[in-house]
């Protein structure tokens, strides 16, 4: 069988599909993400163009339309502008446009479109982007949280499609009308039982939300509280003191437009107490409490070690004390705590709620350490009170939700959801699913992991369980952030907008599990990413609340305590106890048999695409890599690419796409990869040849140097380049049966990532031959010493093998020499208004270096005067030597170099918009041509 090639095997859109998809991250009010909380979903735009460039013809599959090369591109352009339109969030919807891109999908596939499979579905985003594209959708995974969002996702709005709600309120509205569009029908029905649900908890547990009295200053009168922020205490261990201290990472409350206001600890001696005043205007903050180093007394500034502070938890002796709250006036006001709000809290007595243990050890978790070993133990008891309050009403508005249904007319049968019923009983199931997704989400923002930032910042900020020592505690019954009708309202949002079309599935079990069909699927999946997340262990904290509201909604799916988690393809050395080598197989030997699996029940005509976000460099000193042998590899890359050339797949076409938020791992500015690989694969065919290491190399010198090139003129982010190097360098090993070593054995694949990172270093080799002297010289010395003095001897016999003057280079303004010590200038000692046009000194390293300073001092506009003063050669030269530099700063671990040189390329884009703008403004400028 001849197979035709795939548009994604030879051609993608990249600029606009990135473009969209960094949009969609902010995109908050009705986008699917929204629905329930999933770590490391991928972005909607991304996967609608993926699946739809999988399902395409390329052009040159058919030269009797297109004979020609021009033809062919032609051809391109114009699916290129169906993919540009179906990429935007705001066409999600539109018929003109995703029917257009269904025509191409129908025309491609002869009228028959496969169904498209995703085996590990997370948060549903491959599924969902199938059904909308008129594809039949099943989305499976091991994890029944995973699996319960895609249900929510594909399977559930089909079924309910096109019916108006049950409520008598819109009944009563709506009269006759007898169909709705979409899901809008069981979105309103949300809403409406979500306020019931608000409605009966306020008159259940409402009064012990009291609201406060505003002092004069803020307007007088009663005002409602949104949020309680409250700090965790223990006893200082001074004997001499003995007050019970509190433990605050920062006592600053909000700084926003040159309004401070804090917390000031006043220190009652006579009672050995803390009261806690909020303070506003001039003066200083203190400085918060603890950090990553200890903790200090707020009376007696007696240091505290975490090892006691870790001794008092373990006890039970952790206390908490209000610091302040936060409440409604005609603007947001900060008030000093009251005893009567504090003791009304601490009053409350929580019954019901999880009896799961966490964990002993697992990925992403440190609160354990501190004697928090259950999830109960994760929230106060007032928001234990709330949470079991509003889980017990999700069940009584399912009843309520039936009784309606009758009442209009739904069928009175007792067939649920889970056996495929479309009645009364299961249009209360599908309700009731979406009202305990509000509760599951409100659950993530009433525990006390949750932060203050000028709002309450959520349990899962990041994909773990971090202790947090000052927490806020929302109001449910308030409008501000946290509140429980604002996550209902947010839910029907992404109800109402979802496809609803061709029916779907969402199936819990593994990827060995799934059982071949008739009809052979399209399979696009993002598989774990070895140890980065433990999904099951951190999903536990929704699955136990899940379980009490949809337990018998959906048995088969809650039928175990805790989230199965003894076959979840993940590298968990703590599953092995603590034995790397261990989880490293159990991995790799999974993955395998997954892809050997998937390649059995994958349609031949189609390619498999596999996304990837594995960062090389976010390794183990077991990886082989160091600073003195910068050829690090990555066990996460080696075991998934084991797996699938294992399993008989060939690469065929890497694109790097950014999927990733910016603070997927880390906080914000740091060196955290934005990018997945999303590698495109073929079965290997029977005769693929075998190759010699020296053929090999020769291919991949050839292929990986134009493959670098493009991407870098496509403006990947440094911080990418070299995982995104691993896709065109693994296509080439990959086309081989195998490579044989001078010692006639078959070449690991941790070998080719070695061989693949040696190129991209012989790639930025090569350019220097392009650069001035002077900058060759700067390179050098840069790998060598960074910023640091070194001794004149050095620099003058590197300067003259670089046929420079250490004289000269000083003159320039690039480095200083003194006392017989030479060292480079840092930025922010470079000349201040430095100009390529009036100086002499143009080189292509003081170039880079004003454009890196201009970017953090002055932004995009600023740099963009400069690169218009440069000429486009000599600034895009500037921008290719930033990837050089990026490269040494990251391996040589110097964080912040590495992040100035990152941030330029990436705001390369921009400052070349700005650029233009300016000479529109201001023709006439001396070009500068190096």
């Amino acid at each position: 069988m001849t197979l035709r090639k795939k548009l994604i095997e030879v051609a993608l859109p990249l600029e606009v599909i990135n473009k969209e998809t960094a949009r969609e991250k902010f995109l908050h009010h009705g986008h699917p993400s929204t629905l329930h909380l999933w770590w490391s979903r991928k972005p909607l735009a991304t996967c609608r163009a993926i699946l739809f460039a999988s399902l395409v013809d390329d052009p040159s599959s058919h030269p009797e339309a297109f004979p020609t090369v021009e033809a062919q591109e032609k051809e391109r352009k114009r699916l290129f502008r169906i993919i540009s339109d179906l990429v935007k969030w705001e066409n999600s919807n539109n018929d003109r446009v995703v029917g257009e891109a269904r025509q191409e999908i129908l025309k491609s596939t002869g009228g028959n479109p496969p169904p498209v499979l995703d085996p590990f579905c997370g948060g549903g985003s491959i599924p969902l982007e199938a059904q909308r594209l008129g594809l039949t959708a099943h989305g499976s995974d091991l994890n029944p949280v995973a699996a319960l969002i895609t249900k929510a996702l594909v399977e559930i709005p089909p079924r309910f499609a096109g019916r108006p709600p049950v409520n008598p309120e819109a009944r009563e509205r709506i009269g006759n009308q007898a169909e709705w569009w979409g899901s809008a029908g069981i979105a309103e029905d949300t809403r409406y039982y979500g306020r019931w649900m608000l409605e009966k908890a306020k008159r259940r547990i409402g009064q012990l939300y009291p609201d406060v009295f505003l002092p004069k200053e803020h307007g007088s009168g009663k005002a409602k509280v949104t949020a309680w922020l409250w700090a965790r205490t223990i006893k200082c261990p001074n004997p001499a003191c003995g007050i019970e201290m509190p433990l605050v990472s920062k006592f600053v409350l909000s700084s926003n437009s040159g309004r401070k206001i804090w917390v000031e600890p006043v220190i009652d001696k006579k009672a050995n107490k803390a009261q806690f005043v909020v303070r506003q205007g001039e003066g200083a903050p203190p400085e918060g409490t603890i950090n990553r180093r200890g903790a200090v007394c707020v009376r007696c500034g007696t240091p505290v070690s975490f090892d006691y502070i870790r001794a008092e938890g373990k006890a039970q002796r952790l206390g908490t004390r209000l610091l302040a709250m936060v409440a409604d006036g005609k603007k947001r006001v900060y008030l000093s705590p009251s005893t009567e709000q504090e003791e009304i809290a601490l009053r409350v007595e929580a019954k019901g709620g999880p009896e799961t243990d966490l964990p002993e050890q697992a990925l992403g978790f440190r609160i354990q350490r501190y004697g928090i070993s259950r999830h109960r133990q994760l929230f106060t008891s007032r928001q234990l009170l709330a949470l079991t309050t509003f889980s017990e009403l999700v069940g009584e508005a399912r009843e309520l939700v039936r009784r309606d249904a009758v009442a209009a007319g739904l069928l009175d049968d007792e067939l649920p959801l889970e056996k495929g019923g479309s009645g009364a009983a299961a249009y209360a199931d599908a309700v009731a699913t979406y009202l305990a997704f509000a509760v599951d989400k409100s659950a993530d923002q009433w525990s006390t992991i949750c932060g203050w930032n000028g709002g309450i910042r959520n349990t899962f900020a990041r994909q773990a369980i971090p202790m947090t020592w000052d927490y806020a505690e929302a109001n449910p019954f308030s409008e501000a952030t946290g509140n429980f009708f604002g996550t209902v309202e947010r839910i029907a949002q992404v109800v109402e907008g979802l496809p609803a079309g061709i029916p779907g599935e969402g199936k819990q079990c593994d990827a060995i599990s799934i059982v071949e069909t008739s009809t052979k699927p399209v399979i696009s999946t993002d598989p774990p990413y070895y140890d980065n997340i433990g999904y099951a262990d951190l999903s536990d904290f929704f699955y136990v609340w899940l379980r009490p509201m949809l337990g018998k909604i959906y048995p088969s799916l809650f039928a175990t305590v805790l989230v199965p988690k003894a076959r979840e393809l993940v590298a968990n050395p703590y599953r092995f106890g603590g034995d790397k080598d261990k989880a490293r197989r159990f991995f790799e030997e999974g993955l395998r048999e997954a892809f050997n699996h998937l390649r059995e029940i994958a349609n031949p005509e189609y390619p498999l695409t596999v996304y990837y976000a594995f960062k090389q460099s976010e390794i183990d000193e077991e990886s082989g890599g160091s600073e003195n042998d910068p050829t690090p590899t990555s066990t996460g890359w080696e075991t998934m690419l084991g797996g699938l050339l294992k399993s008989g797949f060939t690469i065929t076409g890497t694109w790097p796409l950014h999927t990733e938020m910016s603070a997927r791992m880390r906080g914000h500015n740091s060196n955290v990869l934005a990018t997945s690989i999303v590698l495109v694969c073929r079965p290997q065919p029977a005769d693929a040849p075998v190759a010699t290491l020296r053929e090999f190399r020769s291919s991949l010198q050839q292929e990986l140097s134009k493959a670098l090139k493009d991407l870098q003129q496509g403006n990947i982010a440094p911080v990418d380049l070299a995982q995104a190097a691993i896709g065109p360098g693994m296509a080439v090993f990959s086309r081989y049966s195998k490579v044989l070593e001078p010692d006639g054995s078959p070449m690991p694949v941790r070998s080719a990532l070695q061989l693949i990172n040696q190129e991209l270093d012989a790639y930025f080799a090569a350019q220097e031959g392009d650069l001035d002297p002077d900058t060759r010289f700067c390179v050098a010395w840069f790998e060598q010493f960074g910023m640091r003095e070194a001794p004149f001897g050095e620099a003058d016999i590197l300067a003259r093998a670089k046929n420079t003057a250490v004289s000269a280079l000083a003159e320039a303004g690039m480095l200083v020499a003194a006392r017989g010590k030479v060292r480079l200038f840092r930025r922010e000692e470079l000349e201040p208004h430095w100009s390529p046009v009036e100086t002499r000194h143009r080189s292509i390293w003081l170039c880079t270096q004003h454009l890196v300073r201009a970017v953090q001092t002055g932004g995009e506009a600023e740099a963009a005067r400069l690169a218009r003063a440069m000429g486009s050669d000599l600034g895009d030269a500037a921008k290719s030597l930033a990837y050089h530099l990026y490269t040494i700063s990251e391996r040589r671990g110097w964080t912040e170099e590495a992040l100035a040189y990152n941030n330029l390329v990436v705001s390369w884009p921009a400052i070349q918009e700005k650029t233009l703008e300016l000479s529109a403004a201001f023709p006439v400028q001396s070009q500068l041509i190096f």
